[in-house]
């Protein structure tokens, strides 16, 4: 089983509630569990600032790490972070172990290519949106892909490409399609789409002013009512 990442892990035995939890932060420590893989949940520490490295890179959160506590190597996909609201402090995280097997579910995450040369770009001034950034598959650890491929150079405007359009790797399922969902992953449209939705048309321009507001000055040198005397 290929890993991409190596984690150093301390055990948190008899170390649990809030205050210890605190306690630890303050050490540069993040509290952390470990979970599946038919065993039980294991409390575990890292490094803060090791962690705060890693986690700048996006591979991290979908490729499969390598746990080592005590001299035992564990394979295990991050499953969630816990941050601080307001400071750039990882309050605690979970991780699932990872058994060859056992098929996993995990995000991972879109590369679009060949837009610069789609038609719809390059020869009709389409735009492109990017309706989906990553997806949720599921697979055997062995054929966990790093990311999914979306080739945009055969997309003319107004083309969208969906769920099912997407090329997977063998053995790779993509969740939402199991559920009988296709969502739309990517589209070329006319670019006066989005601006007609953010510019206000002539009409509401030159709308009449709203009730109870003041009427414009008359003009300087306009005789009052009822003419000269």
């Amino acid at each position: 089983m290929k890993t991409s990442f190596e984690l150093v892990a301390d055990p948190r035995d008899g170390m649990q509630g809030k205050g210890a939890s605190r306690r630890l932060r303050r050490s540069g420590k993040v509290p952390a569990i470990l979970y599946g893989g038919k065993q039980a949940p294991r409390q575990i520490l890292l490094d803060h600032q090791n962690l705060l490295t890693l986690l700048v890179n996006e591979r991290f959160y979908s490729t499969i790490l390598s746990l080592k506590i005590n001299g035992e190597t564990q394979a295990a996909v991050l499953k969630d972070v816990q941050r601080h609201p307001a400071k750039n402090q990882i309050l605690h995280m979970d991780f699932q172990r990872i058994l060859e097997d056992e098929p996993i579910r995990m995000r991972i995450p879109l590369r679009f290519v060949g837009g610069a040369s789609a038609p719809g770009v390059k020869t009709q001034g389409g735009v492109i949106s990017h309706l989906l950034n990553d997806i949720e598959v599921s697979c055997l650890p062995k054929d966990l892909p790093e990311h999914i491929e979306v080739d945009l150079s055969d997309m003319h405007i107004n083309d969208m490409k969906r769920l099912s359009d997407l090329k997977l790797p063998e053995n790779v399922q993509v969740i939402d399609l199991i559920h009988g969902r296709d969502e739309a992953v990517v589209s070329i449209h006319h670019p006066r789409a989005a601006e007609e939705a953010e510019t206000p048309t002539e009409e509401a321009a030159g709308a009449a002013p709203a009730a109870g507001a003041a009427a414009p000055a008359p003009a300087a040198g306009a005789n009052k009512e009822g003419g000269k005397k």
